[in-house]
């Protein structure tokens, strides 16, 4: 039996930050990626919504067997937060919790509009920044924020982008 992969500390999670950059991010790099996403998702049957936005247009959306309208709720709810903070939404919520609280109690932000929760990444840009979101929903969601970060390292590692 394996042992369950412990919760990643925050600096953990500025690392992936630090370390998922694109040097560009195309219509074609959405699909490639969102495709990655969904190949992975059926190997794992994983019943998630995935989604991917660049500069406030949707580039890439696919609701997998077993996801839900909520799936897409979540999703939007997921991708403010990375649109507000310019960090993952696991990371933020992480940041909240190390400092002894929580992201709904501390950020006043309202909570059917913003949701500090895993899965969602920023898409980043060497010498752009933050310019979108890759989201996924379905999954407890440190296994949302976890198969986004695999599926960015993969594609990054590819060497295609």
């Amino acid at each position: 039996m394996t042992q369950p992969a412990s919760t990643p500390t925050v600096e953990e999670l500025e690392e992936q930050e630090r370390r998922l950059v694109f040097r560009r991010f195309t219509h074609e790099d959405a699909w490639a990626l969102g495709s990655l996403l969904v190949e992975m998702a059926r190997e794992r049957q994983a019943p998630v919504a995935i989604d991917i936005h660049r500069a406030g247009q949707q580039l890439f959306h696919a609701a997998l067997p077993g996801s839900a309208p909520d799936n897409d709720a979540w999703i939007a709810r997921k991708r403010r937060v990375v649109e507000r903070y310019g960090s993952a939404s696991y990371l933020v919520g992480a940041r909240h919790r190390a400092k002894g609280t929580t992201f709904e109690e501390s950020s006043r932000l309202d909570p059917d509009t913003y949701a500090a929760h895993g899965g969602s990444f920023p898409i980043a840009v060497e010498g752009a920044g933050v310019i979108g979101a890759v989201t996924v929903s379905g999954l407890p969601q440190l296994e949302d924020h976890r198969i986004v970060v695999e599926a960015l390292t993969r594609f990054l590692d590819a060497g295609t982008v």
